[in-house]
């Protein structure tokens, strides 16, 4: 049985405080639903706040992951944070490839590969983010766009290493533009994704990997769009900055 995953992605916001404050509240009130070892829920705060939340965390289902990281271990890279300093500060998990990074740091699959490499030889998780524009969709080119991205990035991986990978399908054109794609179109890339999985993989690898939504899911939607057969859950944007959206979407996982 595959890993049912929420994500929250919180991008940059939040001070220290708040970060403090929201984290300690999902991590008590969660205590309430009924979260079992297939779940889990994983909370992507700003870089300066990583070892806040992960101190503010008590439930055993959460674990913490950063938004980012560097292809290289260290050097002359103002600003960036590397792989190793996440696994010192015990981090799980780390978001790569997500559209606003391709879309405002220009990051392509060449450097997403090696950023994966690279969080996965440090013994971190990898949310992989693929997922396409409204012109890419409305072209009919989606899903060559997202096997590309899939291909390039992550094919030369063994099916070992695999095992570390989720990933989170992001349509573009339905994160923070009030459109969402249906629970229909959701099941449609996830099972072309995991076709693709399968004709690389084989079944069984292909059948064990956690394919995300990252496409505004809310907690009107969230039961729907997890309803569906190769939804595994969400990664999940501004509704993960408030606790009772986050808990409301957590629910139905």
């Amino acid at each position: 049985m595959r890993k049912k995953i929420v994500a929250g992605n919180w991008k940059m916001n939040k001070n220290w405080a708040e970060a403090q404050q929201l984290a300690a509240a999902i991590s008590e009130q969660l205590h309430t639903l009924a979260v079992d070892q297939n779940k889990e829920v994983v909370l992507c705060p700003p870089s300066p706040f990583l070892l806040t939340v992960k101190k503010a965390t008590t439930h055993p289902q959460i674990k913490v992951g950063a938004q980012n990281c560097h292809q290289k271990d260290s050097g002359a890279f103002t600003g960036e944070v590397s792989a190793p300093m996440l696994q010192s500060l015990g981090m799980d998990y780390v978001i790569l490839g997500h559209s606003e990074r391709r879309a405002y740091f220009a990051e392509d699959n060449t450097s997403l590969k090696e950023k994966t490499d690279n969080a996965l030889n440090n013994g971190l998780k990898v949310i992989f983010c693929c997922g396409e524009q409204l012109e890419q969709r409305e072209a009919s080119t989606h899903f060559d766009l997202v096997h590309r991205q899939l291909s390039e990035a992550l094919f030369h991986l063994t099916a070992e290493q695999l095992q570390a990978v989720v990933i989170a399908y992001e349509p573009v054109w339905a994160i923070g533009t009030g459109k969402t794609a249906s629970p229909e179109q959701a099941e449609e890339m996830h099972a072309s994704i995991r076709q693709l999985l399968k004709e690389k993989y084989g079944e069984k690898t292909a059948e064990e990997m956690t394919i995300l939504y990252g496409g505004s899911c809310k907690p009107h939607n969230a039961e729907a769009i997890f309803g569906q057969k190769n939804v595994d859950g969400g990664l999940i944007g501004g509704a993960a900055l408030k606790v009772d959206s986050f808990l409301g979407i957590i629910e139905h996982l």
